[in-house]
């Protein structure tokens, strides 16, 4: 009976999550406009998602941000994970705690504070203000994924390749990078898909002239739902679908090394 029990609400949870999305994934194929009656199967949302001039926008300036969010965020927290690694105990401690708050954050107070600082300075908010901001939040992560890897290697590696000539940097390179790899690629992964899913900071931090496709959905959404948008969520989905199943399975490669 328990085991029963424990199905069925599996079974209600995941109805619950995917449900609304297996609808609109349907709708997206629907061809005609009412989201009340299926009138035949059709591609042609699609086909006009792909000639809306504002959508194709928002889609450049999306992977522009994540793209070089995901760089520029694993490149400064894989030196800061290094780092805080070398640190003596109590310090790396304290560092970690600061390193997990903003993650443990609601994204609408990392957004708005983000928003103040940028008016505060007089920074005028656009492609840029929502690139730091993504990286603000991406950073994290990244240290949070090579941190693990830093922990499994033998700490006397590193040195041992300073005591055989090697210079700090060649060191770095060839011996340091090499043994957190995997972490490494796993974080730039995580912010990659974070920065495309992220709609509340991006929010906060851009302006209407400067939308990725989160923000523009929902300023289209309060005009009234389109067809093109449910073509449009369908493809985010899938494309999220798949770069969360790559970074679990590279996760899951990593626990078992």
């Amino acid at each position: 009976m328990m085991k029963w029990l424990k199905k069925s609400y599996l079974a209600l949870v995941l109805l619950f999550l995917y449900l609304p999305i297996t609808v609109l994934v349907v709708q997206s194929f629907n061809a005609g406009k009412s989201r009340a009656k299926w009138e035949g199967f059709s591609l042609r949302w699609y086909a006009e998602l792909f000639h809306d001039e504002a959508i194709m926008k928002a889609l450049y300036i999306t992977v522009a941000i994540a793209v070089l969010a995901a760089i520029i965020a694993t490149v400064l927290g894989t030196l800061a994970a290094i780092g805080i690694h070398a640190m003596r105990k109590r310090p790396q401690a304290l560092m970690m705690t600061i390193t997990n708050l903003p993650m443990t954050m609601p994204d609408i107070v990392t957004g708005i504070s983000l928003m103040i600082l940028f008016t505060f300075t007089r920074i005028e908010r656009g492609f840029m203000t929502m690139l730091f901001a993504h990286i603000t939040f991406n950073t994290p992560y990244v240290i949070l994924s090579v941190m693990p890897k830093l922990k499994q290697m033998n700490k006397h590696t590193y040195e041992a390749a300073l005591d055989l000539g090697a210079t700090p940097g060649y060191a770095l390179r060839h011996v340091l990078l090499p043994e957190v790899r995997e972490g490494v690629v796993t974080g730039a992964l995580l912010a990659f898909t974070l920065s495309l899913d992220d709609f509340v900071i991006s929010y906060f931090t851009t302006s209407p002239m400067v939308q990725n496709l989160s923000t523009l959905i929902y300023s289209k959404a309060r005009i009234g739902i389109e067809p093109t948008l449910n073509a449009l969520s369908a493809l985010m989905f899938l494309a999220l679908l798949v770069l969360l199943l790559i970074v679990n399975r590279r996760a899951s490669n990593a626990q078992k090394a």
